[in-house]
C-alpha cells in the first residue's frame, strides 16, 4: 500500500496529487467568493433596484448565504455517489457544476430586463455553486488523503485548505482589476467579466483533474458486493475497509 501511494497510487507522485487538489479548490472557492465579493457592488443594485439600498443590499446577501446553506447538501449528494462511481468522476462533476452556474450568472439580464426573474435565476444559480463547493470541498480532501503515504496523511490533506484564501484572493483581485473601468463600463457589462473568465479557469481545472488517476482506497472497494451493500446508516462503522460518505463530514467542517 505505501509503495503504491508514494507515486500516487498509479504513477502520479502524491505532490502532483496535492498540487491538484489545492488548484481545483482555488477555483472553485474563486467562484463561490466572486458571488459575495460582487453582491454589494452590483447585485445589489441590478438585481433589487426597488428597494432600498440598505434592504437590495440584505436581500443580496441573502442569495450569498443560500450558498452556505446548500453547502451540505453537495456533500451529502456526492459523499453518496463518490463511494459508488469514484472520487475523481465527482470531482469533475462538482467542478462542471459550479463553473457552468459561475458562467450563467456573468450572462443573467437584470432586473430592468426581466423583473422579478433575475433575482430568482440568481438564487437558482447560486444553489448550485452551494452544492458545487458542497460535493468538491471533501472530496478534494479525499483525493489527497487516499493517495497519500501513511504518516502523512494529515499532512497533504490539509493541502485544499490553501484554496480558500486563495480563491479569495483570487476572486478579490479580479475585481479590483475590473473596478478600474468607467462606472458605466463596470455596472453594463464589467463585472461580467470576472464570471464568464470562470470558463476558462474550469478548463484548467478539467485538465488537471482528468490527469489524475482514481484513488487506491476506491478501487479496493470498487467491486459491486461492496459498493452496492453499503448503506448510508453504516457508514463509518468499518473506516479501513468502507470510507463511506467522508464527503459530508469534511464539509460540513469547513
Amino acid at each position: 500500500m505505501q509503495e503504491k501511494t508514494k507515486t500516487g497510487g498509479f504513477g502520479t507522485s502524491i505532490g502532483t496529487i496535492a498540487f491538484a487538489s489545492a488548484i481545483g479548490t482555488t477555483i472553485e472557492w474563486y467562484d463561490f467568493f466572486l458571488f459575495g465579493v460582487v453582491t454589494p457592488l452590483v447585485f445589489n443594485k441590478l438585481f433589487f433596484p426597488n428597494f432600498d439600498p440598505l434592504v437590495g443590499t440584505l436581500l443580496a446577501y441573502t442569495t450569498f448565504f443560500v450558498g452556505f446553506i446548500s453547502r451540505p447538501i453537495g456533500g451529502i449528494i456526492f459523499g453518496h455517489y463518490g463511494d459508488r462511481i469514484g472520487r475523481k468522476t465527482v470531482l469533475v462533476l462538482t467542478i462542471l457544476i459550479m463553473g457552468v452556474a459561475t458562467f450563467l450568472i456573468g450572462l443573467l439580464p437584470t432586473y430592468a430586463t426581466v423583473g422579478i426573474w433575475a433575482p430568482v435565476m440568481l438564487l437558482f444559480l447560486r444553489i448550485f455553486q452551494g452544492i458545487g463547493i458542497g460535493g468538491e470541498w471533501g472530496g478534494a480532501v479525499l483525493m489527497a488523503v487516499e493517495h497519500s503515504p501513511a504518516g502523512r496523511r494529515g499532512f497533504y490533506g490539509s493541502w485544499p485548505q490553501i484554496g480558500v484564501p486563495a480563491g479569495l484572493l483570487l476572486s478579490s483581485g479580479m475585481v479590483y482589476l475590473l473596478s478600474y473601468l468607467p462606472e458605466a463600463d463596470f455596472f453594463s457589462w464589467g463585472w461580467r467579466i470576472a464570471f464568464l473568465i470562470s470558463a476558462v479557469l474550469v478548463a484548467v481545472g478539467l485538465y488537471i483533474r482528468l490527469k489524475i488517476m482514481e484513488t487506491p482506497a476506491f478501487t479496493r472497494i470498487q467491486d459491486p458486493t461492496r459498493s452496492s451493500t453499503c448503506r448510508f446508516s453504516s457508514c463509518g462503522e468499518h473506516t479501513e475497509r468502507t470510507p463511506c460518505s467522508a464527503w459530508a463530514p469534511a464539509t460540513l467542517k469547513a
